[in-house]
């Protein structure tokens, strides 16, 4: 088969940048593993690792894109916590895009209240449908071009009557009284 003029061929159709040079699809995920191992060095650096990357599908579906990536962070005693986002996950047949993306969330359990910080750019507070039963907290947000979905257990059940949100600059933060 000839290739057109000024193309290249390539050996993995798919690619991902995850600021570590690209890795293709079938690597992603073994990509992900060893960048786990950095826990050691955010033990001893006490703060965060975050690292994300876009996956070019359009040759499965025209537009369409893959968005992976994992944050990990300490928690109380040194003890490292790994939160996946994006759309793209594991399954025992291989990997699997979603329309929906997961997106990065942080919980803080105070005194009186909970208060949850979730990261979704493109979408406005109208797009967002909050759903709170008891320590279950679900949030999904949509509009022409995003489509998000969590589902966060909370460390005690919240009062659904309580709850303030608010969405700026692509981050909803939700208030929730004990």
């Amino acid at each position: 088969m000839a290739e057109k003029k000024g193309s290249k061929k390539r050996d993995d159709p798919i690619r991902a940048e995850l600021g570590m040079g690209g890795l293709g699809l079938t690597g992603l995920f073994k990509g992900v593993q060893d960048l786990v191992d950095l826990v050691s060095e955010l033990e001893k650096a006490g703060g965060e690792i975050k690292k994300e990357g876009v996956v070019d599908l359009g040759d499965l579906k025209e537009g369409m894109k893959g968005v992976f990536g994992f944050s990990i962070k300490t928690a109380s005693g040194g003890r490292p916590v790994v939160e996946h986002f994006g759309n793209i996950r594991k399954t025992p047949h291989g990997a699997k895009v979603d329309e929906e993306r997961e997106p990065i969330a942080d919980l803080f359990d105070e005194k009186d209240e909970i208060r949850v910080y979730v990261e979704m750019p493109g979408v406005n507070e109208n797009d967002v449908t909050i759903d709170l039963n008891g320590d279950i907290l679900n949030i999904f947000a949509k509009n022409e071009d995003k489509k998000y979905r969590k589902e966060l257990l909370l460390p005690a059940k919240g009062k659904s009557d309580t709850f303030v949100s608010s969405l700026k600059n692509g981050i909803l933060e939700i208030t929730i009284k004990k």
